[in-house]
């Protein structure tokens, strides 16, 4: 997750008397306004909770009235407060900061705490709506839709609500998984847009755990729907023979003999973005970037019109950053960014081990370049779990009232209509400390751009392996 500041306000209290908001933004769009006092209290929070020495340094309070440059000047330290904290494992994680969040999210949308229903689109198409609270958080309206779809609970850590948005030809595009420092009504509401969406889908990688979710009637049918549709949205590549043998299968009903089929397709598994622009091999390069079996897949589109594909595999990421920056609009004019005339530019970057002992940064110009970033951390997540032999299926988590009870009105998940149409044992060979030298990967760089709005937000692979001269 991208956070940033780029912008405070001036607003009136109940009093008449103003103050300065603070407008936190995650991944390029408006999460929260808070006051400074409001994030002084939760510094004082987590410092009595965690120690002086784990919390970051925050800026001081000022006796008298601040000036305009004093403003601009807390505002850049804000924002490497907020980043600081969200970056590291202890504190980002922490209750008390998602809470936080939370409530900022809900009280800056004005949105009462309140009984709603919320409509929850899975793979096929089809909605399940929920009644919830406009106070739930993203684990608890998973549950919800657990229950209602009666998902085991043991089953529920494989999935997770997806926000997407759907063009007007009916493709999706992933904007994010929905974290735990948000609201989903809040955050699906505050959007004000039609084309988005709350999605379930799968959030693992490993084809090896669909075994898992197979065996339970729930699970295959959400699995089975899910691989249908990224047949039919073009996600998975088929030729004829496969298509009619899946289309057979299909009619069979034979869900579970289409899913293994779907297991031998390339891309399966993979999410497919939106079209981008890459500086690999070639600067201005047109690219379709997909992610899935622990690497990045490029179709790129030389300057000659030549199309060549590769893939970047994250165990050869040493680490990767995501950039934001506030560019104008192109109208003709070199103005600098206003409210109205500024767009949010995203970027990927990361740095690639290409052979031995030959590290090179790679960019993805992309607004899914924060959906990007998430499906690497979840990749490197997924693989540190099954290096230190445990799984990803999660513990029995509290619920509110101790348990959950299944109600009457479960509602079982449909098939989809017939299809239309068409190395985890390789031996280390040297520790990355003997042929890298050592870096900081918390704040190891200073901004490129004066428009840049977080130069500091790197993600350190710890599941990078180096390569060995059978490699290369």
């Amino acid at each position: 997750m991208h956070f940033s500041i780029p912008e405070t306000e001036v607003r009136s209290g109940e009093n008449g008397s103003t103050y300065v908001a603070y407008n936190i933004h995650v991944n390029g769009v408006l999460h929260c306004r808070v006051r400074y006092s409001q994030l002084l209290g939760l510094h004082e929070q987590i410092k009595k909770e965690y120690g002086s020495n784990v919390v970051p340094t925050f800026p001081p309070k000022k006796i008298f009235t601040l000036t305009p440059a004093e403003v601009e000047q807390r505002r850049e330290q804000l924002e490497k407060y907020m980043q600081a904290v969200r970056q590291d494992p202890l504190l980002g994680a922490s209750e008390m900061f998602n809470s936080f969040l939370r409530k900022a999210q809900q009280e800056t949308q004005q949105i009462p705490t309140e009984e709603v229903a919320l409509d929850i689109c899975l793979s096929n198409g089809q909605k399940v709506t929920v009644n919830i609270l406009t106070s739930d958080q993203t684990e608890d309206v998973l549950d919800t839709v657990a229950t209602k779809l009666d998902l085991p609970d043991d089953l529920v850590g494989y999935f997770s609500l997806f926000l997407v948005r759907e063009g007007v030809d009916g493709g999706l595009t992933f904007v994010r998984k929905l974290q735990e420092f948000e609201l989903p009504y809040v955050s699906i509401t505050s959007l004000r847009s039609s084309e988005f969406h709350i999605i379930l889908r799968k959030s693992y990688w490993d084809m090896a755990y669909d075994g898992d979710v197979m065996d339970n009637r729930v699970g295959l049918n959400l699995l089975y729907a899910q691989t249908v549709s990224d047949i039919e949205r073009g996600w998975i590549l088929v030729n004829k023979d496969q298509h009619r043998q899946l289309k057979s299968l299909q009619e069979k009903g034979s869900k579970k003999e289409f899913i293994h089929l779907g297991q031998t397709l390339k891309y399966y598994g993979f999410i497919k973005f939106d079209p981008c622009v890459t500086d690999f091999p070639e600067k201005g390069c047109q690219v379709i970037v997909s992610a899935g079996n622990n690497e990045l897949n490029f179709h790129v589109k030389l300057p000659n019109e030549q199309m060549k594909e590769g893939s970047f595999k994250v165990t050869r990421m040493r680490c990767w950053r995501v950039t934001s920056s506030q560019v104008p609009i192109t109208n003709g004019t070199t103005n600098p960014c206003s409210s109205s005339k500024c767009e949010v530019k995203l970027e990927l970057a990361f740095e690639y081990l290409m052979s031995k002992d030959r590290l090179q940064w790679v960019t993805i110009t992309s607004q899914q370049a924060i959906m990007m970033s998430i499906c690497l951390q979840s990749m490197v997540d997924e693989l540190m779990v099954k290096k230190s032999g445990g799984s990803i299926k999660k513990m029995l988590r509290k619920k509110h009232n101790g348990s959950i009870h299944r109600t009457d009105s479960q509602q079982a998940v449909k098939s989809p209509p017939l299809l239309e149409s068409p190395d985890q044992n390789r031996e280390q060979i040297v520790k990355l400390s003997t042929k890298l030298s050592s870096v900081s990967l918390r704040g190891i760089s200073a901004s490129n751009s004066a428009n840049d709005i977080s130069g500091n937000d790197f993600h350190g692979n710890y599941a990078f392996e180096g390569i060995g001269d059978d490699d290369l």
